[in-house]
This record gives C-alpha cells, structure tokens and sequence, in this order.
C-alpha cells in the first residue's frame, strides 16, 4: 500500500507520535496515520480519542462512583485561566470519614479496558495492511503522580497515593496479560512530575526530586521486560501551547539521566519538548550531559504546525549542534487540537520524513 515501508524505517527520518490524535476513534486513528507515517514511525497509539482526549478528565467520573470517595471543592487550579470550561479543575476527592485506607481498591480504572478494545482496531488495521508489520501499538499512561495531584485532596494524597499506584500496575499487568508482548509498547506521560521536577509544582513528599525520580523508577519496573517503554517528558498543554515553558532542557535531562541509572529494565526512549521560539543553543546546550542507556532512543518536540517545515528544521540544525542520533515529534500530543487541524499536521509529519 503507498505510504507503507514494509523493511523499516530510516533512523534519520524517524518520526514519534506522543499519543493523543483528535480523530473519531481508534479505527480512523490508524486509518490516516499508517498509510502515511508508517514508513517513519515504531509505534502508533489509538489516539486516545473521545472523552480520553481531555487527558486525566475522563476518569472524574469513576472517582466520583467509588464507594470510599467523597468529593470536595478544590482551591482552585493553576491551570484555569489556559484551561477549556469543560477541563477547568473544580473537584477533589477523599477518603470518607470512618473508611479505612486499607479498604481501598482501585479496581478496572479503564486504562487497560481502554487498550484492549484500541488493540483489535490496531489488529483490523494492520491486516488490512494499513499498518506496517513492525509498527507497535502504544499506550500512553500517566504515571500516578498526576492522577493524585489532580484529582485527591492535598491532605490525602499521601495515604492514597501507594493505593492508586497500585490500582496502575494492576491495569498494566491486565494489559500485559490481554495484548502480545512483542507488539506493544507502553509510555508513561510525566506531565504534573516534570513540572515539579523544575520546581513550577509543589509535591506532597520530600525530597522532591528524588521522590519523583523514585516514582518514575517504579513504574518503569512495572513494565515487563519484554514490552518496549518510554518517558514523555512533558510540561502540560492545550491548543499547543504549554502551561509552563522550561526555561531550558536541563531539568529533563537531570531527570532522564537519573531515571536511566536508576532502572533495572531498558528504557526504550524518552521525549522531550522544545517551544516553538527556541532555536537558541542554550536551550539543548545541557543535552550534551545527556547519559542514556545505549538502548534508548532519544526524541525531541521540535515540529510546530504554526511554522511548519521551516521553524522544524530551525530547531533541528541547533539540535544537532549539542546532541546526536535522534528523532523527531511534536512537543506534546495532537489531541487539543481542532479535528479539522489533524490531516495538515500528519502531511506536515510526512513531508519532514521525507
């Protein structure tokens, strides 16, 4: 079929897709994305279409049923004032009074419900020759730091967080059950733990740094060592745009190189952002620090559909001045985006592979 390369991919043209895709559902998803990346790419998501596509927002509704949880107001969220009215933060939640933490499980969140049924379109897809043979399907999850500092109670978290962590590798384990371990690959998004890391968030624990670190380490050794894995490092963003901006790519790397050293598996690659407006050499100077595990292929967000093929390869040539031997991405996920933007920026995708 055009489009699809059935040897591989060309380590130089090598493209990543961080996860979200606003399409209609997982079907359209690799419909439109294999015929004209697969010969680019090593994985390909379901996109995490419809109510996912808020990210962390689909799962309010399941807090809100569990029978140990009590909602509260929030004081508020640093994020409104960027934040769509239907995303805004407004809700935490609790343990009940007169519940015991020990009773609390946090059983079928959907993660891995969710994949399953993504995987038989991937299946459908790739016998229709839609996608190349060695593409993986990927399932980006948040690590659990996120689900806790966006939705339990600051006086909470600490109690709750082992016990959703817990429900997490629960629905990695299911995953890991139900879908071939030599086609899939999992990515943990670190959005709340990478803003903290370069201290924009504050954290329930201390040391900080290392306490994300550990997290990070975690749920890395959660994943079976036979299914590929990797981090996406990210600083959170809507229509684009970030939350916070990194001042430069020096916390990523401090947290990638402790994360790499603290893991007993492989890391299969890391993705770190880069905003539009940097194409300065101090923003990747500190990447030449960078000490990864020889297996792990590094990714960088330097495609922007506002300047297109021209601001991309701005960003690659500075890129290439400090670090070697990488791919390239957007800076965060297609999925806040207008449905009617995604045909444009998959072309815009295909047109830098070459």
């Amino acid at each position: 079929m055009p489009g699809v390369c059935m040897t591989g991919i060309d380590a130089q043209r090598e493209l990543f897709l961080v996860g979200s895709i606003a399409l209609a559902d997982a079907d359209e998803v690799f419909a439109k994305v294999g015929p004209a990346l697969g010969h680019a790419v090593r994985r390909i998501p379901d996109g995490e279409t419809g109510d996912r596509l808020g990210w962390l927002e689909w799962l309010r509704p399941y807090l809100e049923a569990h029978p140990l949880l009590e909602p509260v107001p929030s004081d508020g969220d640093w994020r409104n004032e960027t934040a769509p009215e239907k995303w805004k933060h407004t809700t935490w939640y609790r343990l009940k009074e007169g519940a015991a933490i020990e009773d609390l499980v946090f059983r079928d969140i959907g993660y891995a419900r969710h994949a399953i049924e993504s995987f038989q379109a991937f299946r459908r897809a790739r016998n229709q020759r839609l996608i190349a043979p060695h593409c993986r399907f990927m399932v980006a999850i948040p690590t659990p730091f996120n689900q806790v500092n966006q939705y339990i109670a600051p006086d909470s978290r600490a109690a709750i967080e082992p016990r959703w962590e817990d429900g997490i590798v629960s629905e990695i384990a299911a995953i890991a059950d139900a879908i071939p371990h030599d086609q899939l690959a999992i990515q943990w998004d670190c959005a709340h733990d990478m803003q903290a890391y370069d201290d924009a968030r504050d954290a329930w624990f201390e040391p900080k740094h290392q306490g994300i670190v550990d997290r990070l380490v975690r749920m890395g050794n959660a994943v079976p060592h036979d299914i590929e894995m990797g981090y996406h490092l990210c600083y959170g963003s809507f229509g684009g745009k970030h939350f916070v901006e990194p001042k430069d790519s020096g916390a990523m790397v401090r947290l990638a190189n402790a994360v790499s050293a603290g893991l007993q598996r492989s890391i299969d690659w890391i993705h770190m952002p880069v905003p539009i407006e940097r194409d300065d050499n101090a923003y990747f100077a500190p990447m030449e620090q960078l000490s990864l595990q020889p297996s792990t292929r590094l990714y960088l967000g330097l495609i922007h559909d506002t300047d297109g093929e021209q601001g991309t390869l701005r960003r690659l040539e500075t890129a290439r001045r400090h670090v070697k031997g990488f791919g390239i991405a957007t800076e965060c996920g297609f999925g806040r985006r207008p449905p009617e933007s995604i045909a444009a920026l998959i072309d815009l995708h295909a047109r830098l592979a070459g």
